[in-house]
């Protein structure tokens, strides 16, 4: 009999460095798969980037910073995988109201909403200290916030800035001592800055909401429709005696809590309003129905999104 002539497999190098190539590759795009990217107003250790990563614990999440909330609109835009996170109402400066007629032009979906505590601290280069500081910078709402605290240092200059860890990163690259900012401690460690200060803020009870907004296609994917129980809507009314108790006396007959309302003129219509409406429910059929018995009495009703209220 012949002998059976026994072949070994030899390893191919480069066939192997291809396969670990593919392999990488394959990761790697299963990572970029699964991260989130959310555009945000402002950079790194600003209160919008706080907020994406409460809203998203535990998500790996890539932001995208942009200078204004058109900027962030426009990322959406050209991306419709993209998030954002926008602040609509902060408890002591009141709503954004500009923000609220960017959302309705964007044709974005809220999918959900966030509420931060607000807690501002005072942070100046390692080198310095209370002694050295002379000039203090921050985003004129957080100045104005801790008027208080600013008032009993009288020997600080204050400047307005347009971004509050902006503030912080600016001092930090320009290595500008005698200065310090305020703005979230959690800026800081990001910037190489010392926290002198916690919480000075002069309410201590401070909140801003933030909105999850997305692309309306994608929604579907951030909430489950029949577990929201909150809604934001917009409408015009007829310039009519009684239209808008009308609207509110059929939210009320089919108890649906409206949580907030908010008017804006329409920019070429003298004395027309445009009504921005929360609602709570704790029944989607319901509330449906509210809609559509309040649907004839107005006119342009959009819904801005259905979501789950924050806590």
């Amino acid at each position: 009999m012949p002998k059976r002539q026994i072949i070994k497999n030899k390893r191919n190098p480069a066939s192997e460095k291809e396969r670990d190539f593919l392999f990488r590759l394959r990761q790697e795009q299963r990572t970029e798969e699964k991260m989130k990217k959310v555009a945000i107003q402002g950079i790194k250790g600003s209160f919008h980037d706080i907020a994406a990563h409460e809203y998203f614990q535990g998500e790996d999440i890539e932001l995208v910073c942009c200078s204004t909330f058109e900027a962030l609109f426009a990322e959406m835009k050209k991306d419709d995988a993209c998030l954002g996170m926008m602040a609509i109402e902060n408890t002591i400066a009141g709503s954004l109201l500009h923000n609220y007629e960017l959302l309705r032009e964007s044709g974005m979906t809220v999918a959900g909403e966030h509420k931060l505590h607000i807690e501002h601290s005072i942070m100046c280069l390692p080198e310095d200290d209370w002694e050295e500081i002379r000039e203090v910078n921050s985003h004129p709402v957080a100045l104005a916030q801790c008027r208080g605290f600013l008032e009993r240092h009288p020997g600080m200059k204050v400047v307005e800035a347009d971004d509050t860890a902006g503030s912080a990163e600016m001092i930090s690259r320009n290595s500008m001592r005698g200065h310090a900012a305020i703005c979230h401690a959690g800026a800081a460690p990001l910037y190489g800055m010392k926290v002198l200060e916690n919480s000075i803020e002069d309410n201590k009870h401070n909140f801003t909401r933030f909105l999850v907004l997305c692309d309306p296609w994608s929604v579907d994917s951030l909430r489950d429709l029949h577990h929201t129980d909150k809604s934001s809507i917009v409408f015009a009314l007829p310039h009519a005696e009684g239209s808008l108790s009308q609207v509110l006396s059929i939210f009320s007959f089919y108890r649906i809590n409206l949580t907030k309302i908010q008017s804006l003129p329409i920019i070429g219509r003298e004395w027309q309003y445009l009504f921005y409406v929360d609602v709570c429910y704790d029944d989607y059929v319901r509330y449906r129905q509210s809609i559509d018995a309040v649907r004839p009495l107005t006119k342009e009703l959009k819904i801005l999104g259905e979501y789950r209220a924050a806590l």
